[in-house]
């Protein structure tokens, strides 16, 4: 669950990058700071430790990040580290995601199939919801050997599930009532 805090945030950056045209930038530098930051474990320690003074964990984040983003990217991560909420920064990706797919209406989703789909199969799909949802949806194959055939779709909080496993425990339920 995204904390208010950081939806907050992320807004606050987003209407930033929306004023500038640099909607796609801003995301994608804090998408990289994130994945440096939560993969070096002593830089992530030294943004969240209470014993590292704020002046110091600034002049760590400057001389890392400086020549590395742009600017509104590197006041933002310094207006984190002023209010401590680097350990925010995972929860603002993904709320900044939120904000960027509404504005190009877009629409994520899953589908789990029992075998990799091919990336034409994965396409016929996205066009076929796409129309369906009137969003462009877009879609990450997951395999899931229980499904045994057939495929489940999952964008947002609809569930499409035209799997066989699915089918077969009908099939079984109708066949338990007509038996009983």
């Amino acid at each position: 669950m995204i904390s208010q805090v950081a939806i907050r945030y992320a807004q606050a950056l987003f209407e930033l990058a929306e004023e500038e045209n640099q909607t796609s930038e801003i995301y994608s530098e804090i998408v990289d700071l994130n994945e440096v930051i939560s993969s070096n474990k002593s830089l992530y320690d030294v943004l969240r430790s209470p014993f590292i003074g704020r002046d110091e964990k600034k002049k760590v984040v400057y001389e890392l990040f400086a020549d590395k983003v742009q600017k509104n990217t590197k006041n933002f991560l310094m207006v984190l580290v002023d209010n401590d909420r680097t350990t925010q920064l995972s929860s603002i990706v993904q709320s900044y995601k939120q904000f960027m797919n509404n504005k190009f209406n877009i629409a994520e989703g899953k589908v789990y199939t029992a075998i990799p789909l091919s990336r034409e199969q994965i396409s016929e799909l996205e066009k076929k919801l796409s129309a369906k949802y009137n969003k462009n949806v877009q879609l990450v194959n997951e395999i899931d050997k229980d499904i045994l055939g057939g495929v489940l779709v999952r964008i947002g909080n609809e569930e499409i599930d035209g799997t066989v496993k699915s089918r077969l425990d009908d099939l079984s339920e109708k066949l338990s009532q007509v038996i009983s």
